[in-house]
C-alpha cells in the first residue's frame, strides 16, 4: 500500500514555479529622469538656435559677398576749370568699353547727395561743396574683369577718377563670418560639455538609487556591458526625448521668424539675412545634431557605468 501511495504521489503533477516579473535595472519614470530630460531639451535648443544663427550669417555674409563682388564703383570728383557732366558721361563711356561689363548706371548730383544724408541729415544746401559723382559698375558672372585696366584707363583721361573694388568690404566681411563660426563652435562645445556633466550627475544618481541591484548583477558574474548596456539604452532613450523636445522648439522659432520677418519687415530683412530660411540643409544639421546629443548621452553614461563597477571591485 504504501509502494502504491508514493507511485500516485510521483505521478501527481507538481505545481511549477511561477516566473517572477522582471523589470529593468534603471526604472524609466523618475523624477532624475524628467529633470535631465529637461535640461537635454534646454541645450538642444541653446545649440540648434547657435547652429541656426551661425547658418544664417554665415549665408548672408557669402551673399553680401557675391553681391559686393559684382559691383565696382568709379567716383569723380569735380575738378576747376572741367564739367563734371562731361568727365561722368566720358568715364561712364570707358567703363562700358570695358570687357565684362554688364551694367554702367551713373548716379545724377541728386542721388549723389542722397547718399550723404544719412551722415549729414537732409535739407543741407550742398551746391557749394565738391560733391563727388558716383557710378556703378555691375561685372557680368562668369567673366573676367580686370580692374586695374580700368582704374589705369580711366586715370589717364579722366581727372580725378578713383576706383574702388571694395576688397575692404569684402574682408571685414569675410572676418566677420568666420568671427561667428569660432563664436558658434565654441557655444557648442560649451553646450556638448554641459551635457556630458549633465549625464554623468544623472547616471551617477541613478547607480545609488539602484545600487543593490546593480551590487547584485555584479558579484553574480553579470558581465559589465549587460549592466552598462541598460543603462546606456535607458539614456539614449532620455537624451533622444529631451533632443527632439528641443530641436523641434527650435525649428518652430525660425520659422516664425521668417514668417514674422516676411510679414512685418518685407524686404528690408531679405536684403540683410537673405531669405531667413535655413531651408533643408539647416533643419537636417538640427535633426544631426540631436541625434549626436542623444548618442553623446548614452556614451557617457556607458562609460560612467563601467568605471562604477570597477571601482565596486
Amino acid at each position: 500500500m504504501l509502494e502504491r501511495r508514493d507511485r500516485e504521489f510521483e505521478a501527481t503533477p507538481r505545481a511549477e514555479a511561477q516566473p517572477r516579473a522582471r523589470g529593468p535595472i534603471v526604472p524609466r519614470d523618475t523624477a532624475a529622469g524628467r529633470a535631465l530630460v529637461a535640461v537635454v531639451a534646454i541645450m538642444a535648443f541653446l545649440a540648434s538656435v547657435t547652429a541656426g544663427a551661425v547658418m544664417l550669417v554665415r549665408t548672408a555674409a557669402n551673399e553680401w559677398q557675391a553681391e559686393v563682388a559684382r559691383e565696382v564703383t568709379v567716383q569723380v570728383r569735380p575738378q576747376n576749370g572741367r564739367d563734371i557732366e562731361a568727365d561722368v558721361r566720358k568715364a561712364a563711356d570707358i567703363a562700358r568699353a570695358a570687357p565684362g561689363i554688364a551694367e554702367v548706371r551713373p548716379f545724377s548730383k541728386e542721388e549723389s547727395s542722397q547718399l550723404l544724408e544719412p551722415w549729414l541729415g537732409s535739407g543741407l544746401a550742398l551746391d557749394d561743396l565738391p560733391v563727388p559723382r558716383m557710378i556703378v559698375v555691375k561685372i557680368a558672372p562668369d567673366t573676367t574683369f580686370d580692374v586695374a585696366e580700368l582704374r589705369k584707363a580711366l586715370g589717364e583721361q579722366v581727372a580725378g577718377t578713383s576706383v574702388d573694388d571694395h576688397r575692404g568690404w569684402i574682408e571685414q566681411m569675410r572676418s566677420m563670418s568666420r568671427t561667428a563660426v569660432i563664436v558658434g563652435v565654441l557655444i557648442l562645445l560649451l553646450v556638448f560639455a554641459a551635457t556630458m556633466l549633465s549625464a554623468t550627475f544623472a547616471t551617477r544618481g541613478a547607480i545609488a538609487t539602484n545600487r543593490p541591484v546593480v551590487e547584485v548583477l555584479h558579484f553574480i558574474g553579470a558581465p559589465d556591458r549587460f549592466i552598462a548596456g541598460h543603462f546606456q539604452r535607458h539614456f539614449l532613450w532620455l537624451g533622444l526625448k529631451g533632443g527632439a523636445i528641443g530641436g523641434a522648439a527650435a525649428i518652430l522659432l525660425f520659422a516664425f521668424a521668417e514668417l514674422v520677418s516676411r510679414w512685418l519687415f518685407g524686404g528690408a530683412v531679405s536684403a540683410l539675412f537673405g531669405s531667413f530660411s535655413l531651408g533643408f540643409s539647416g533643419y537636417a544639421m538640427i535633426a544631426i545634431q540631436v541625434l549626436a546629443i542623444a548618442l553623446l548621452i548614452a556614451a557617457t553614461s556607458r562609460q560612467t557605468v563601467n568605471r562604477t563597477l570597477q571601482s565596486i571591485d
